[in-house]
């Protein structure tokens, strides 16, 4: 496992991390706790160190698997997490104001959930798991930080980009506010490299490449005849004719790869981690095959210039989240 700098917290994160929506149980359907948590200590043997999860994921159901992984591993892990909307509306809407998404006594409410659940005194990172540029200047989001930090209960904080809207986080970046972004970045969706990244960069913000498969679609292993369990995320995201886009898309960058070493899931996660603005990629995992395949896209390293080229014509402008 290779190991990157959180951006100036000067944190070395395994350059995989372990996104952990998945394990939450409500929307991500088909798996087990068992399963969750032999998976998970399987990425931490392999030297994965950086977990991302969220209240919400199964109202703080994988908080708690993962606080209680961490303890008794008794490894080193930064376990960052979420604070979600108020509202519960994923992305936020332009014109709603922070006082019903983010009201300051709720960010705090939120942060002393998520250390019960994680059995914690301190959260490596704290998020705001959706982010409007309307609210920069709002004060709520910058006292709540603020405070959180002196008062030793997180160590860093950052955002969660919405949904394919990376520039959407410059005016936060530039304040100097925050030390993380989370961001969608895989081979269909390239937009975070024209302007996100480069000021990433240049204020040494880290980055946390989130859906780097595209909710599996980049694992090739999704058909026409894929059905999904009713109720799962993924029914509702592959719905209608998407399906099919997307077998015509992955046959597309198949056969641009041909002779590429290793599994197209692992050129897609080496694809994230050729940016050297991305601090960490964090693909879902909830078998331990499916870690033990991604924790090989480190060992390969980043890809040739030959491959990215090849890549960079399989950039795709649509957005399966609205």
């Amino acid at each position: 496992m290779n190991y990157r700098k959180l951006g100036r917290t000067n944190w070395e994160v395994s350059e995989i991390g372990y996104g952990a929506w998945g394990i939450g149980g409500t929307q991500w359907l088909g798996g087990t706790d068992d399963e969750s948590v032999r998976a998970v200590r399987r990425a931490l043997e392999l030297g994965l160190n950086f977990i991302d999860t969220a209240l919400a994921y199964g109202d703080g159901h994988s908080e708690r698997l993962v606080g209680q992984i961490v303890r008794e591993s008794g490894r080193k892990v930064t376990v960052a997490t979420k604070v979600p909307p108020k509202n519960r509306i994923w992305p936020a809407k332009a014109g709603v104001g922070i006082g019903e998404v983010f009201p300051y006594d709720y960010i705090i409410g939120a942060t002393e959930q998520s250390l019960r659940n994680l059995g914690v005194e301190t959260i490596d990172l704290q998020q705001l798991h959706v982010w409007n540029p309307e609210w920069v200047e709002c004060e709520e989001w910058k006292r709540a930080f603020e405070d959180l930090k002196r008062s030793g209960k997180v160590r860093a904080v950052g955002i969660s980009i919405n949904d394919h809207q990376p520039d959407s986080a410059l005016d936060i970046i530039r304040t100097g506010l925050i030390d993380t972004v989370q961001v969608i970045y895989n081979v269909f969706d390239q937009s975070p490299e024209e302007k996100l990244f480069p000021l990433c960069r240049e204020r040494s913000i880290g980055v946390i490449a989130r859906v780097p498969l595209d909710e599996g679609s980049l694992t090739g292993s999704i058909t026409e005849e894929t059905i999904f369990q009713p109720g799962e995320f993924r029914a509702w995201y592959f719905r209608g004719d998407r399906k099919k886009q997307v077998v015509e898309r992955v046959e597309a960058l198949r056969k641009d790869l041909a002779g590429v070493e290793g599994e197209l899931a692992q050129t897609a996660l080496r694809f994230c981690l050729s940016h050297p603005a991305v601090t960490s990629v964090i693909p879902g995992m909830r078998r331990v095959k499916t870690v033990e395949s991604s924790m090989q896209a480190s060992v390969l390293g980043p890809l040739s210039a030959d491959v990215l080229e090849i890549l960079r014509r399989h950039r795709w402008q649509r957005n399966f989240y609205d």
